[in-house]
């Protein structure tokens, strides 16, 4: 009995230690980034506000997850939010995209000026950035590897400010303050902030649309998106992204 309190003594002592060095450590990132004037500013601008709307709409904001997802025709980027112990997502926030790039369509390559359609997550904050603030795309996925044309798939896909750009996608830098505070906070507390980007709103009519415009090899790329979408449309929640061999997705809740 005393060594089996020993071992629960001793795993009690671990948790602690491993909760307090992953708390330190995630609030090193948030303290890190405060450090520059344009997220401090960010801040004292957006979070009171920002904290209010969430606390009207019943969020937590010390506990929350976000879902972003972006629509190239319609130029807009909507976010999403929820309690981190639900699975229902709330739309909290739809901001204007100044510019699109390219045409509808994956990204295959460096240097076609598109912005690419998929499944991704926002990986790098940038508090420098000379358009304002500025927040790194997972692109290229596991899927746009495999199906990349030529040697270099390309990369530094940016959601950002200054409202100009080519192959990103840019807000104004008002916009862009309360979306990099929103982000930041639940990356401050480990959570992987999620975005998706379609090329339109996948429903029947605008697929109509799609299927009279374009060729049969962008309109099979978005059949494969729209469970996905459909799936979030029907249950406000995300489900889990999987890449086969061939660089198609397939899907698990």
């Amino acid at each position: 009995m005393v060594f089996k309190n020993v071992i629960h003594s001793g795993l009690l002592v671990f948790l602690s230690i491993a909760i307090a060095h992953s708390q330190v450590k995630t609030s090193a990132f948030k303290s890190a980034q405060l450090k520059y004037a344009k997220v401090k500013d960010a801040y004292d601008a957006k979070w009171p506000a920002l904290k209010d709307d969430m606390k009207t709409k019943g969020i937590n904001a010390e506990n929350y997850d976000i879902y972003l997802r972006a629509f190239k025709y319609e130029k807009k980027m909507e976010v999403w939010l929820k309690n981190s112990s639900e699975t229902s997502y709330t739309l909290f926030r739809t901001y204007d995209i100044c510019a699109s790039s390219g045409d509808l369509g994956p990204k295959r390559k460096e240097g076609d000026g598109q912005v690419p359609e998929g499944f991704y997550t926002i990986d790098l904050f940038n508090p420098t950035s000379n358009y304002y603030l500025s927040m790194r795309v997972s692109y290229p996925n596991s899927s746009d590897l495999i199906l990349k044309q030529g040697k270099n798939a390309g990369g530094a896909i940016m959601v950002h400010g200054n409202c100009v750009t080519i192959g990103c996608m840019p807000m104004t830098d008002d916009k862009i303050k309360e979306l990099y505070v929103l982000c930041l906070e639940a990356k401050n507390r480990n959570r992987v902030v999620k975005i998706d980007i379609f090329p339109i709103k996948l429903n029947a009519s605008n697929l109509k649309l799609l299927e009279a415009n374009y060729p049969k090899e962008k309109i099979n790329f978005w059949n494969s998106l729209k469970p996905a979408y459909d799936y979030f449309e029907k249950n406000h929640a995300t489900r889990k992204v999987f890449t086969d061999a061939k660089g198609a997705y397939f899907f698990k809740e």
